[in-house]
């Protein structure tokens, strides 16, 4: 499963990963390969990401919008 995480300023993350854990503004949410489609606004908090390597990343965000589709998540952050 592809993640980018990228911001006005830069690309933060791009790779494969096992799951990431986001900050949705209805409350915090995982994802895992095969999920559902899926859009949602994103609020500040931090993005955990678990990396085919079984590494752990963690980015703080102030907001923003993610995008779930076949195996790629792109995540727009400020």
């Amino acid at each position: 499963m592809l993640l980018e995480i990228i911001t006005p300023d830069k690309k933060l993350f791009s790779g494969e990963i096992k799951s990431v854990k986001l900050p949705g503004s209805a409350g915090s949410f995982g994802v895992l390969k095969n999920h559902a489609p899926l859009i949602s606004s994103l609020k500040k908090g931090t993005v955990k990401v678990v990396d085919e390597q079984k590494q752990n990343h963690s980015f703080a965000i102030k907001g923003g919008v993610v995008e779930v589709l076949k195996n790629k998540i792109i995540v727009l952050a400020e």
